[in-house]
């Protein structure tokens, strides 16, 4: 993504899951800035083309890195160097789930040279963390939210973005989510979103004249994210 950006390969149940770790632009020349969080974030379909490296899920990443959270962009089971094969969002979630423990456990991060005299990794497992998803992505971690809920392990927050309503199960997700969905999304019809969140309590935020792929209009994904993250 830019000099911010380190890529590892972390094990997990199925082998290695290739990661890329998305940093402030603060913590490059200041070990000790204090971290607001950490964030995880889904990319859409392996099997359409979808990997970390996709645009939206990079936008989420730079919108959470200006707002102080570490992020985390794994790939998918059976994408780039990660392991395993598609497993229907089954397998995904246990997947994102077990980097979501890697991030939380200090010693994770001390073992990367690049985090040896970080600060904030010895709080790791204390601080806020957000889950945030682009249309596959977004089904894997909306499940995932409802799994660690039913914990008592609630993310700080979740956002959703080309929500994958009609096409996957979507379970009802927080409250305070973050969803945000293109006017003209020609493979997850706004109307398919509406329907989903109609019995709860949740707020669209429709950026007009945009595509599935928020073509020209990533820049209005990080407006809005950085607009409303301190709104209640």
């Amino acid at each position: 993504m830019n000099s911010r950006t380190i890529h590892h390969l972390i094990k997990i149940s199925i082998g290695n899951s290739e990661v890329s770790i998305d940093l402030p632009d603060e913590l490059k020349n200041d070990s000790s800035y204090p971290v607001r969080g950490i964030a995880l974030i889904g990319h859409p379909h392996p099997l359409m083309g979808g990997s970390k490296d996709n645009k939206v899920a990079q936008t989420l990443a730079k919108s959470l890195n200006l707002l102080a959270y570490v992020c985390v962009r794994p790939n998918f089971r059976g994408v780039g160097l990660s392991e395993g094969v598609f497993n229907d969002g089954i397998g995904e979630v246990d997947d994102m789930e077990q980097i979501l423990q890697w991030m939380q456990t200090p010693s994770s991060w001390t073992e990367l040279p690049e985090f040896a005299n970080h600060a904030w990794v010895n709080h790791a497992a204390q601080l806020p963390y957000v889950l945030a998803g682009f249309s596959f992505g977004s089904y894997v971690n909306s499940q995932l939210t409802q799994r660690l809920n039913a914990r008592g392990a609630r993310p700080e927050r979740l956002i959703l973005v080309g929500s994958a309503a009609g096409k996957w199960d979507m379970p009802q997700i927080p409250t305070n989510s973050i969803l945000i969905h293109g006017e003209l999304d020609e493979t997850i019809t706004l109307q398919a979103v509406f329907d989903w969140v109609r019995s709860q309590e949740i707020v669209v935020h429709v950026i007009p004249d945009a595509d599935h792929f928020f073509h020209r209009k990533l820049h209005l994904i990080r407006d809005t994210i950085l607009g409303l993250w301190n709104a209640r």
